[in-house]
């Protein structure tokens, strides 16, 4: 299985890339830096130190572009990417000099095989509790630098297994009020890093690291689906499955967000008329995100009852919106009591083809109003234009401490046909 995979992606990742593959690229290193710039202020601005005491640019890179909450993924791998995959190229590109060419076909297969790991190891993985963007955001980040560095056939190899064996990250860690949930993404961009150097040396490994009675697929999950490490058959890359996010929570409260919002335009709703609200969504955006005891930010951003309450009461859901005066406002948490999230069998059967989920705010009255959202904004089926992405970049540059000049360049920079990385990183994401 491993020989047939590393044949298949290199095959791939060999080709000459479509001119629509390095512009969807290029968004996903836009949207990147904007979150991980914005990330480090804010993580700088609570933890003073907390620059100077992390390991690595690397490290440092994939916890802040996960700490908002804003960063990308992909729905049916269940899987976060830019925050370790990006993290991790750009770290080698800057201490390299990596051509551009080089910078994007390292992210475009970084994702290519964190997102066809995490689809084989799907939901089972999930359910025995490990965090795939640690596990799988490893072994994207050690093989994206492969690519970036352009290795052969028997680095690559050797690169995966130390990915494979590297691979680790469990979902306690964001339980309760932790903030540790970046920590994950950081080392899964730190350990890519360690992995695809060793590899570079092509030490010998096992033959099957992925199929092997002791190897990725046997001891990850009990729901394997090989068939994404070994079909190759369909067209396109799976970068472009990937979905961007415009709020800061998780995005199995996003579909429950966007609904909600959609119905707040059209009512006049009145806080103290509302007798109480149902979510109805598929079964794993129920677990670890019903929760209306809310026990920081953190926590805030993965419960979907405190979501709707604030999209109710505020009519927004960024980053901004996730503060403490929020968390002790009388209407969201007297709100938030009042959200029952429940699961929907026709929505868990659809999923993770379609994530979706439908709130209804039942009045005092009687009445009720309901709304569905099946596609939330940023999926593939409902993508963020051109406009919106760069907006949210300014966004998230501004507070990172960019000037809306310097914003100006990094976005000319990111869509010249060959940019200079270096000049990126500097003007990003080595802010101080």
């Amino acid at each position: 299985m491993t020989d047939l995979f590393v044949d298949n992606i290199l095959a791939l990742g060999n080709k000459e890339l479509p001119i629509p593959i390095r512009d969807t690229t290029k968004k996903v290193l836009l949207d990147y830096l904007g979150v991980a710039t914005s990330g480090r202020k804010f993580l700088k601005g609570k933890h003073p130190d907390i620059i100077a005491n992390m390991p690595s640019e690397a490290f440092l890179n994939g916890f802040a572009a996960h700490v908002l909450e804003l960063d990308d993924g992909h729905r049916h791998g269940m899987i976060h990417l830019g925050a370790s995959i990006v993290s991790a190229v750009l770290e080698v590109a800057k201490k390299e000099g990596l051509k551009s060419d080089d910078v994007l076909r390292g992210i475009i297969m970084g994702y290519e095989v964190a997102v066809r790991c995490a689809r084989a190891i799907q939901p089972g993985h999930k359910m025995r509790g490990y965090h795939v963007s640690g596990t799988c955001g490893t072994i994207g980040s050690a093989m994206g630098i492969g690519f970036a560095r352009n290795y052969n056939y028997d680095q690559l190899k050797s690169t995966l297994a130390c990915a494979v064996s590297s691979a680790a990250g469990v979902l306690e860690i964001q339980e309760q009020s932790s903030e540790l949930k970046p920590y994950n993404t950081a080392r899964a961009a730190y350990d890519g890093v360690l992995a695809a150097q060793i590899g570079k040396l092509a030490l010998p490994g096992p033959d099957d690291i992925l199929g092997g009675k002791r190897g990725f697929l046997a001891a990850l999950t009990d729901t394997p689906h090989p068939e994404f490490l070994t079909d190759f058959s369909k067209d396109g890359y799976c970068i472009e499955g990937i979905y961007q996010k415009v709020h800061a929570a998780c995005r199995h409260c996003h579909p429950a967000i966007d609904a909600t919002l959609d119905m707040r335009k059209g009512l006049n709703l009145q806080l103290d008329q509302i007798e109480k609200i149902e979510v109805h969504t598929y079964k794993l955006a129920v677990g670890s995100h019903d929760h209306t005891e809310i026990k920081g930010i953190s926590s805030a951003k993965l419960s979907t009852p405190f979501a709707v309450a604030l999209a109710i009461v505020k009519g927004s859901c960024g980053y901004a919106d996730y503060n403490e005066d929020n968390l002790n406002d009388y209407w969201i948490k007297n709100l938030t009591r009042k959200v029952r999230v429940i699961e929907d069998d026709n929505l868990t059967a659809q999923s993770p083809a379609v994530r979706g989920a439908r709130v209804s705010i039942c009045l005092k009255n009687g009445e009720e109003f309901e709304a569905t959202c099946l596609y939330p904004k940023g999926e593939p089926e409902n993508p963020l234009t051109q406009e919106e992405l760069e907006n949210k970049f300014r966004g998230l540059a501004v507070y990172g401490g960019l000037t809306k000049e310097e914003c100006d360049e990094v976005i000319s920079e990111v869509w010249k046909e060959d940019f200079d990385i270096k000049k990126i990183i500097s003007l990003c994401c080595s802010k101080k």
